[in-house]
């Protein structure tokens, strides 16, 4: 499919989403307790509730232009805690919260994830599977003096039709369908975003996993170099490339510095 985004890498619909929410959304600055920045505190809901601050608003809904079916997502109770279901059906559209945290202090995430299946067609090294039954999305923010000259110049054509705070480059964290745990790769609609496979196949299907990444470790090993300010956190759950189904729940999503995060 087509996107008006001139860049190339503003294109694809597991991409545009990481850019509508942090063009409306206001940036949320965290002021908590030392060593933990609480990004998404699904479980201090109730299931009744819309989707929680900060994520709630349309806006910051990430919804692409020419799907037809967006993602369904709600708080609900699973397991005795509040968390964040996602329904797909041969659809797109995830939830993003603007953020402005720096990696170097919080290096690590911590989120929970469920899933219900696998998607038989999903496959990271084509457009065709470029679909998961969940992932989370770091973004980072534009930083003209890490940016190349190209870069540069996309990053003024994005401005000119007023797209503000295109994110510099971004993270994905997959459930694979059918590429192996441990796999990094860049998205195959750009190398602005890397891919890295933390779960695969169905052998932890329908189980709640607690997953720990450091981000500031992984930033560097995808591009190379030292990572600018993150700019966003976001959940994704779309099938509408393979036209399949998916089921996921996503609970809290968590900073932590080194300190913490080795406790």
């Amino acid at each position: 499919m087509g996107w008006i985004y001139p860049s190339a890498w503003i294109n694809s619909s597991s991409l545009v989403l990481l850019f509508i929410c942090l063009l409306i959304g206001s940036v949320i600055t965290h002021a908590q307790s030392p060593g933990r920045l609480e990004t998404g505190m699904f479980s201090s809901n109730r299931g009744s509730e819309s989707l929680p601050d900060g994520w709630q608003s349309r806006w910051q809904s990430l919804i692409f232009s020419k799907i037809e079916r967006l993602t369904d997502y709600s708080l609900v109770e699973e397991d005795d805690t509040v968390v964040v279901k996602a329904i797909s059906n041969q659809s797109a559209s995830g939830l993003m919260q603007a953020i402005s945290i720096d990696p170097a202090d919080y290096p690590v995430i911590q989120w929970r994830w469920k899933v219900n299946n696998v998607l038989q067609k999903g496959d990271v090294t084509s457009k065709d599977g470029d679909d998961y039954p969940a992932r989370i999305y770091i973004t980072f923010a534009f930083n003209p003096e890490k940016a190349s000259y190209l870069e540069r110049l996309k990053h003024k054509a994005a401005q000119l039709i007023q797209v503000q705070d295109v994110p510099y480059r971004a993270i994905s964290y997959i459930w694979g369908s059918n590429s192996p745990a441990g796999t990094m790769v860049a998205n195959s609609y750009t190398d602005r975003v890397m891919m890295f496979v933390v779960q695969d196949g169905d052998e932890k299907l329908k189980q709640w996993i607690t997953e720990r990444r450091n981000v500031y470790e992984d930033y560097k090993k995808a591009f190379g170099d030292e990572p600018t300010m993150i700019s966003g956190v976001a959940i994704m759950t779309d099938t509408d490339n393979t036209r399949e189904s998916a089921v996921a729940w996503y609970g809290d999503i968590v900073f932590m510095n080194n300190q913490v995060s080795s406790e």
